[in-house]
């Protein structure tokens, strides 16, 4: 059997790329599965009207972006809201948006995952994603109580139809919302 001897330095060197390599194995950032779109101001306000928001609603917003669609409820109603955001740098932008804006006491932003979030106080639910994430989003909305208000810019959600669908002319062409209420569950 043979010996190596390497100084130490070289271990601790070597010891130290295998921590670094394992902890940036078990902590990387999570991809968005959305790429960052902004709302155009006006879908932001049909999507806040179409739901009926008011002041004793809780809102979150699921991939909340710059933080508008919280921010606006937070201005114009008064509604306290969380935007869930995965990307650390758009999380700062929405607080800093919401600091300018006069509303952070209403307005909160939160690094994570969308789908691991506790959303379970929601009186409504904004969602501005694509057609499978709305879709994998879909139980942990129908998980929500009865008579919660969810609506989406431009993806639906299947076979779940909405109650309300409201097409939108803007220079960049038209925009559809949609807008659910969670049902009661189903009596066997």
């Amino acid at each position: 059997m043979r010996i190596f001897r390497f100084p130490l330095p070289f271990l601790a060197l070597i010891l130290a790329a295998a921590v670094a390599a394992s902890a940036q194995t078990s902590s990387t950032p999570k991809e968005p599965d959305v790429p960052y779109v902004p709302t155009h101001e006006k879908v932001v306000a049909e999507m806040l009207k179409v739901a009926k928001v008011n002041k004793s609603d809780v809102l979150y917003d699921l991939g909340s972006g710059d933080g508008r669609i919280v921010i606006t409820a937070a201005k114009k109603f008064g509604t306290r809201g969380t935007g869930i955001e995965l990307l650390p740098a758009l999380v700062q932008e929405a607080r800093d948006n919401a600091r300018k804006a006069g509303v952070s006491e209403l307005a909160k932003f939160v690094e994570g995952d969308i789908f691991e979030a506790n959303i379970s106080d929601a009186t409504v639910v904004t969602l501005y994603l694509l057609p499978a994430v709305n879709m994998k989003l879909r139980p942990k909305l129908l998980a929500l109580r009865p008579g919660t208000r969810i609506v989406s810019h431009n993806y639906d959600m299947e076979d779940w139809m909405p109650e309300k669908t409201i097409k939108i002319s803007l220079p960049d062409g038209e925009h559809t919302v949609f807008y659910w209420v969670v049902p009661a569950p189903k009596k066997p």
